[in-house]
């Protein structure tokens, strides 16, 4: 696994402090930068080739009367992404990032959680092999989504198996759940917990799923491996991201956080991670939608250092 070139880092610290402004005047956008740096180990950081992710798995758990919408939307909406008709589609060509979509045998979802492991330990290794080789080695940045029907009962079950607490802890809406289904899907979550207690990230993404959840983890791995640094969407994909924490509480080193999700669990998962969200939109869409729109963010900060004079330049001083 790469680490953290602080020679580099450094580098990007003395030149954001011999711009053509007061030292730390730009806030946290000096402080992305210094991280791009000493993970790309360049002192001038590049986002030439940005790309963006989304995984996309079907849950065995939404047996239980879980979401609103059947499981076929998972399958509509890959469809959707690859005709460029969804909202990612229209942030990443704003924010210049490659798409690139992944489902995750849509036809075979995994098991009900609430009966049974989601998955077997060959099926968690073989959906984060598809993670990993969907990181393209040549990438300066990867933005993660996911897209799957019951995705939001599943990241519930993963963060309080990781971080503790109940139900109520984590359980949100996710695509409008309401009233009695508010109920079956925290008493999804309260069954499954009371069924698994796993101990490490591979035991916990076999007992609750789901494939894009160890996706993600696979590209999260991979990732680091190369030296790219990732941002990490809302809710549902910090879940699955925290699980990578079980093992190695430094997995995450290499992230950034896009966003805070309105989805009410995420703030706790946020203060659990301990990491500030570049952005606070009250967005809840996934699809990486919160990880694109701060890549804007991170573009602008990036051409404040690489473009700005130097005092010295401009003869200031």
């Amino acid at each position: 696994m790469r680490s953290f070139d602080h020679a580099a880092a450094e580098a990007a610290r003395a030149r954001q402090n011999s711009l053509t402004k007061p030292e730390g005047s730009l806030g946290r956008l000096e402080d992305m930068v210094v991280f791009l740096a000493g993970w790309q180990g360049r002192a001038r950081p590049r986002l030439d080739r940005v790309q963006a992710v989304i995984f996309a798995g079907n849950h065995g758990v939404v047996a239980q009367a879980v979401n609103p919408f059947p499981q076929s939307v998972t399958a509509q909406m890959v469809q959707n992404f690859r005709t460029g008709g969804a909202a990612i589609n229209q942030i990443c060509k704003v924010a210049w990032a490659d798409l690139d979509v992944v489902p995750l045998e849509l036809d075979r979802p995994t098991r009900d959680f609430t009966r049974e492991c989601a998955m077997t330990a060959q099926e968690v290794q073989e959906a984060m092999h598809r993670g990993a080789e969907a990181v393209s080695a040549d990438s300066d940045l990867i933005l993660l989504g996911e897209m799957g029907i019951g995705n939001s009962t599943v990241a519930a079950a993963l963060a309080a198996s990781v971080y503790g607490g109940g139900p109520d802890d984590w359980v949100g809406p996710g695509t409008g759940a309401q009233g009695d289904m508010m109920s079956r899907k925290r008493q999804a979550v309260a069954d499954g917990l009371a069924r698994h207690q796993p101990g490490n990230g591979a035991d916990t993404l076999a007992a609750f799923g789901g494939r894009e959840q160890a996706a993600i983890c696979g590209a999260i791995l991979r990732a680091r491996e190369l030296g790219i640094p990732v941002i990490l969407d809302g809710f549902i994909c910090c879940a699955a991201a925290a699980v990578l924490t079980r093992d190695d509480p430094d997995a995450l080193a290499h992230c950034l956080l896009g966003h805070e999700s309105a989805e009410p669990g995420h703030q706790r998962l946020v203060a659990a991670l301990a990491m500030t969200p570049i952005l606070s939109l009250d967005m809840r869409l996934g699809e990486g939608s919160g990880a694109a729109m701060a890549l804007m963010i991170l573009r602008g900060a990036l051409s404040c250092h690489n473009g700005m004079a130097t005092f010295a330049e401009a003869g200031i001083g």
